[in-house]
């Protein structure tokens, strides 16, 4: 049982990811292979969800994209992920934020955290 822990640890991806939480909106720096042409795309939006922890951890990032919103789940370990920007941090009071799918225009904001 120690040597799987001790083989994932040395495959997993050892990153400087800054600290983020649910609330907070983050720019996702993410390699897209087309063909045999690499290239990398900016995902900005609000971190709705992290979920699991260790080498399967994930965060799902939501951004309003000509008035629909998207979702899109990030593994934390991905090789693909160039970098993560903290934009702003949000002052919410709970992990999940599945309730900003029910919202629109001002209602769906979150408010800055204060210093």
């Amino acid at each position: 049982m120690d040597l799987v822990k001790f083989v994932e640890e040395q495959t997993a991806k050892i990153s400087d990811i800054p600290s983020f939480k649910a609330g907070d909106t983050i720019t996702v720096h993410y390699k897209i292979r087309e063909g045999s042409k690499e290239r990398i795309q900016l995902y900005q939006g609000v971190v709705i969800q992290r979920n699991s922890t260790g080498n399967n951890e994930t965060f799902t990032v939501r951004k309003v994209s000509n008035s629909i919103g998207v979702e899109r789940i990030f593994p934390i370990n991905s090789p693909n992920i160039e970098k993560i920007e903290v934009n702003s941090r949000g002052a919410v009071r709970r992990a999940k934020l599945f309730y900003l799918r029910g919202l629109t225009g001002k209602k769906a904001r979150i408010k800055e955290k204060r210093a």
